[in-house]
């Protein structure tokens, strides 16, 4: 007996997962083009379907004890990391990613997925106190550190000039698509 697997299966399986971060250049029909903050220029395929959510400002003292954030970081050689970048979850995505990983935002940086313990105001910033899957790790926020939360966003809001991350699949031939991207409303470039 022979199985035949979909081919949008198939297509999965061979697929790459990418970020690719940048401004939009144009939306026409189904494809997207964004002009990567390397300089490149990427063609995207919206899937039928697709989704878009925004990303907006805040601030560090939205950030309290409690709240689910995602902190990109990187070694400070003595004491806590420095943040580079921080997310602020909606309460409902609380436990999102949970956890410490390797991050792509700068060299040697990672993303730490948590829940804020300790939230303390420090004359060169902030510091926080992280817990996560058992682990504790604090960091420390320098002053100018981009912080966002995430926002409703439509369709109307994917326009040129705008910032963008795009979570895409990369197909053997090169080719990229997604279901879903996050834009930055009211000229907020995605930090992360």
């Amino acid at each position: 007996m022979f199985a035949v697997l979909p081919l949008s299966s198939a297509h999965a399986q061979d697929a790459q997962r990418v970020r690719i971060r940048g401004t939009i250049e144009s939306l026409s029909g189904d494809t997207l083009k964004v002009k990567t903050r390397e300089g490149a220029e990427a063609a995207i395929t919206l899937k039928s379907g697709w989704k878009v959510g925004g990303i907006t400002g805040a601030s560090v003292n939205d950030i309290k004890p409690g709240d689910f954030v995602g902190v990109g970081s990187v070694p400070n050689g003595n004491g806590p990391d420095d943040a580079v970048e921080v997310l602020i979850f909606p309460a409902a995505m609380k436990g999102t990613g949970e956890g410490n990983r390797p991050w792509d935002a700068r060299p040697n940086s990672s993303m730490t997925n948590a829940t804020v313990s300790n939230a303390v105001k420090q004359v060169k910033g902030h510091t926080i106190t992280l817990t996560y899957q058992g682990h504790e790790k604090t960091i420390d926020i320098p002053e100018g550190t981009p912080i966002v939360t995430l926002a409703p966003a439509t369709k109307d809001d994917v326009k040129p000039g705008a910032g963008v991350i795009v979570n895409a699949e990369k197909a053997s031939d090169g080719s990229l698509s997604s279901a879903q991207l996050s834009v930055g409303l009211n000229g907020i470039i995605p930090p992360m």
